[in-house]
């Protein structure tokens, strides 16, 4: 895991160029499982993704990624963030068993067993600009916006961008390129 992390830092956007590209495919021979790769994407989103400043308490306020329902990443995405900051502020990880709970989150992953609960929480979500973030099916339709897809064992990102223009973030063009634009027409 320190090699992920090691790369993810030093060499951001090439690691994104080709994990995003869809060239990096999970079941090589390296053994990296599926959500250490998607720990890996979720770390790069804080690289990408612009928050207003008030999103922070203060200059020292953690830079918190909450994980909303069951969590699949183990310790993989604890290792990855391990010593990281985003703009001066550490990264923590929070989790959440009930959507009243989430408060002063930044990026939310949110678990395929919740999902159901998406519609109900992401006006709110949206409003404390927060990057909303899962890998189940229907999660782009209940206002989801970065959805992480597992397609012949690669991970391929789609971004609703009718859900991120409902907040205050501004996801970089480097980001953008290597997504595919979901729209609420698609089915």
């Amino acid at each position: 895991m320190a090699f992920l992390r090691t790369l993810t830092c030093n060499y951001v956007y090439g690691f994104l160029s080709i994990a995003f590209s869809n060239v990096f495919a999970y079941g090589q021979p390296t053994t990296t499982s599926e959500y250490e790769l998607k720990a890996v994407f979720i770390f790069n989103f804080t690289q990408f993704v612009e928050w207003p400043a008030a999103s922070f308490a203060t200059d020292q306020a953690p830079f918190v990624i909450g994980i909303f329902g069951d969590d699949p990443f183990d310790s993989y995405l604890n290792d990855v963030i391990s010593g990281e900051k985003v703009n001066g502020h550490p990264l923590v990880i929070e989790h959440y068993a009930n959507a009243g709970d989430i408060k002063n989150c930044h990026v939310l992953f949110v678990s395929r067993n919740v999902i159901g609960q998406l519609a109900q929480i992401a006006p709110t979500l949206k409003k404390q600009n927060v990057l909303i973030v899962s890998d189940a099916s229907t999660f782009l339709m209940q206002g989801g916006m970065i959805k992480l897809v597992t397609k012949n064992n690669k991970i391929q990102l789609q971004i609703n961008l009718e859900s991120v223009k409902e907040t205050n973030l501004m996801i970089s063009s480097k980001l953008l390129r290597l997504a595919d634009i979901y729209t609420p027409e698609q089915k």
